[in-house]
């Protein structure tokens, strides 16, 4: 089971700096998922120098209250010890620059290390173009809150949930063949048996984000999935 350390191990040190990222390294993570944006003054319709760098960060709201690594700096780092024992996911969160990323990746050397995965179809597409050999994961589905920590929300998104849980089977085993990723990030609670069949159909891995939970885990590992990722990676331990 691929053990997949979210934002580094946001549960020990704040996720998406390299002390989460090197404690994740210490629990025995296979894989070290990270974020990636432009801030609001890098959009891609500006010409290229005069954007700002892609950071590592989760939304616009945490690149401006912190000082965020570059995703230059975060790549360097995965290339020194002890990063250098893992592989990298980037996440990312906005369409339009990967022609950056995948020359980031390139220069260093890291394409066999990393994969991609992201809720953004037209950058799974663009990204297949520009280096086919570059794995991808199809995250779903498409969010743009936490909608889980409002508690006036919970009732209506139980219900999407479980329409979504219902219908996922069959959307995933129609559209995995055509998309060419590998992998298929999926929000815990809409993962069943019938995804993990229809996805190992499709020769695609299953990756269950974000649980926090050892009784969700083993509930997960038995329905099928391929991979775990988690705020705390200690628990990988444990399981």
């Amino acid at each position: 089971m691929i053990r997949v350390g979210h934002k580094g191990a946001d549960s020990i040190a704040p996720g998406n700096t390299l002390a989460s990222f090197k404690a994740a390294v210490e629990t025995g993570v296979d894989v070290i998922e990270l974020d990636v944006l432009w801030r609001r003054d890098g959009h891609p319709r500006l010409l290229a120098e005069e954007r700002s760098p892609l950071v590592v960060a989760h939304d616009w709201h945490d690149a401006e209250r912190r000082q965020p690594l570059t995703l230059a700096e975060a790549l360097d780092a995965f290339m020194q010890p002890p990063l250098d024992r893992v592989e990298v996911d980037l996440d990312i969160k906005l369409a339009g620059r990967e022609e950056e990323i995948v020359a980031a990746l390139r220069e260093r050397g890291l394409l066999g290390r990393a994969m991609v995965s992201t809720m953004e179809l037209p950058s799974l597409a663009r990204l297949r173009e520009l280096e086919p050999a570059l794995r991808r994961g199809w995250t779903y589905p498409k969010v743009t809150r936490d909608w889980a920590s409002k508690r006036w929300a919970k009732g209506p998104m139980l219900a999407v949930l479980v329409a979504m849980r219902r219908r996922l089977p069959g959307l995933a085993a129609r559209e995995l063949p055509g998309m060419g990723v590998e992998s298929m990030w999926v929000y815990h609670p809409i993962v069943s048996r019938r995804l993990a069949r229809a996805t190992e159909a499709a020769g695609v891995e299953l990756i269950a984000w974000t649980v926090d939970d050892l009784d969700r885990m083993r509930r997960l590992r038995e329905a099928g999935v391929t991979g775990l990722c988690s705020n705390d990676p200690r628990l990988f331990a444990e399981l």
